[in-house]
């Protein structure tokens, strides 16, 4: 790219930056156009100091030609968004700080002048309705250089939105930094990023709510068809007035004015186990807990683990002793692969029983190395045979006194995991003699391992973990007896067991490959001569030999002259 390593002033209309700046940098890029176009600049691919802050580290655009002018935005270590800031002056400029931290900052971005309203800027739009379809620019044919298109997809209300791409072929690269579509959880580029995406594929993402945005993001290299994709609307559960809901994180209820009332109370006259966590009183009175406070009890059944509560009731205006009072004993069961809430109601006297079916939010991802500070954001995962590789499985709970216990891992060239699979781990017990597994540490389980030899074989490769959840405090629980052999194993399955899957894992070879594909054909094309040029080096070639094969035939002339010249003097003697 050129670019000097701590700033610049730069005024081409299109530009790759490329920058790499360790400890203490304090540097300051200027961009300037000199037409009548607005310039925008994407940073897509950014890596700070681990764990830094956007106080110490960051990268800051302004919209003018100093640091006083108008922040347009900023990106940090906790960024997950592709920033894209567009100027409204004729000069944008950006500054990156690092902090004190020995280490290697990389960075990538782009810029390019355009004009607003243009033809060239009439891409993505807005889809509404149940379902839809849409596709990049010109596909199938390959999409156009320079483009920024969005599209915001509205569903109807009370509906979440499933996008599948049905076909996508981008520029691969390792990141994902010259071309790449990128898809947002929510309303704008603002919201929760869900994915970025490259290459050959054909993802698929759910949102949380009726909106998604999505965008493409195109430079002015390779070029490729694009993508094609569909979306379509599901209905959110509708909830009833009074509801219990079971999360990793906390428990959640619901009770409709109208069910007090029928009961003949209201909402002055509701307390937990604890009094100070009251409820938020609006349409119904909802109390929301975390399920290890507020006075939760934690039941270890041995099949599951329940999270007990219970909301006391005294009816308004009358004094009467506790044990009258009515009770409401509210129960959270996390059970494996719970996904409906199943709601059941049980009175005796004066005590009714509210319980719901949840489970806990389990994710895995892999980590650059073993300080698990780094996650690996990008997908595919490029790495080499026999790279060490670093996984993490993190429990999403408020609940401190859980542990995390890796119970089987297993690697499949299949997404659905068919027949084909290799074992990493089996039963607490390791059976790839490159896992090492790290003691539990809070809420996470932790091991790592070396590329294995599925990679030679498989062009993708997906790993699987079954997880156990356990009472920290429980020293007879599953997560305390470690690996278990075959003739120790347990008959019934632990209910609280879960799974979770990450990938796919690629070889660099593969990415290599590409590449060198690319590299091969734009060097034939400039070793291939044109026609003209192929018979401009053949008449030259003709020529010479013409002019060679003459200048002999005069030697040779010349010889046999002097040849007779001497035979005729000696004869003549």
């Amino acid at each position: 790219t050129g670019v000097p390593r701590c700033g610049a002033s730069l005024h081409e209309p299109n530009k790759a930056i490329r920058i790499e700046l360790n400890a203490n940098a304090d540097c300051i890029w200027q961009i300037q156009r000199n037409t009548n176009q607005t310039i925008r600049l994407i940073f897509s691919h950014f890596k700070f100091a681990p764990s830094s802050s956007c106080e110490t580290e960051s990268i800051k655009v302004f919209d003018g030609p100093s640091t006083n002018s108008p922040l347009l935005g900023q990106a940090c270590d906790g960024t997950d968004a592709v920033p894209v800031l567009e100027s409204s002056s004729d000069t944008l400029t950006f500054v990156i700080t690092t902090n004190s931290m020995a280490f290697t900052r990389n960075f990538f971005a782009y810029y390019y002048f355009f004009s607003p309203g243009s033809k060239t800027e009439n891409c993505g739009g807005e889809l509404t309705g149940r379902n839809g379809t849409f596709s990049s620019p010109n596909y199938p044919a390959p999409y156009p250089e320079f483009r920024y298109c969005v599209w915001h997809i509205q569903a109807p209300k009370n509906s979440k939105i499933n996008l599948q791409f049905q076909d996508l072929f981008l520029e691969l690269d390792r990141n994902c930094q010259l071309n790449f579509t990128a898809v947002y959880d929510g309303p704008s580029t603002d919201s929760r990023l869900l994915g970025k995406v490259c290459g050959r594929a054909q993802p698929t993402f759910e949102s949380s709510s009726n909106v998604m945005t999505v965008v493409l993001s195109t430079d002015d290299t390779n070029s490729y068809r694009g993508f094609s994709a569909q979306y379509s609307s599901v209905p959110l559960p509708v909830k009833p007035e009074t509801t219990i809901t079971c999360s990793s994180d906390r428990m959640r209820i619901a009770l409709s004015k109208s069910y007090l009332a029928s009961l003949g109370f209201s909402e002055g006259q509701l307390q937990l186990n604890d009094p100070s966590c009251r409820p938020a009183v609006g349409d119904a009175v909802i109390f929301s807990l975390p399920l290890g406070s507020c006075g939760t009890i934690k039941k270890d059944e041995g099949h599951s683990i329940t999270y007990i509560n219970s909301i006391s009731l005294t009816p308004a205006g009358t004094v009467i002793t506790r044990q009258k009072n009515t009770e409401i004993i509210v129960e959270c069961r996390m059970r494996n692969n719970a996904t409906l809430e199943v709601i059941y109601f049980t009175k005796n006297n004066a005590i009714q029983t509210m319980a719901a079916q949840g489970r806990y939010n389990v994710s895995m991802a892999f980590y650059e190395s073993d300080l698990f500070s780094k996650p690996i954001r990008y997908s595919p995962y490029y790495v080499d045979l026999n790279q060490t590789l670093f996984a993490e499985v993190t429990l999403h709970s408020t609940d401190p006194n859980l542990q995390v216990f890796i119970d089987t891992c297993t690697a499949s060239p299949q997404p659905d995991f068919g027949s084909l699979t290799y074992d990493l781990i089996r039963s607490g017990c390791n059976k790839d003699d490159t896992v090492v597994t790290y003691p539990a540490f809070e809420n996470h389980g932790r091991f790592k391992f070396r590329a294995f030899r599925f990679l030679r074989s498989f062009p993708s490769v997906y790993l699987q973990c079954d997880v156990v959840i356990c009472d920290s405090n429980n020293t007879n629980s599953r997560c305390a007896r470690g690996c278990i052999s075959r003739q120790k194993r347990d008959i019934s399955p632990y209910t609280w067991k879960t799974n979770t899957v990450v990938g796919p894992i690629h070889l660099k070879r593969d990415l290599r490959a590409v590449e060198h594909s690319e590299s091969l054909i734009e060097t034939e094309a400039e070793k291939t001569p044109n026609l003209q040029q192929y018979n401009f080096y053949t008449l030259a070639v003709v020529v010479l030999i013409s002019n060679i094969l003459i200048v002999v035939a005069v030697i040779l002339k010349h010889h046999k002259h002097q040849a007779r010249y001497s035979y005729q003097n000696i004869h003549s003697s």
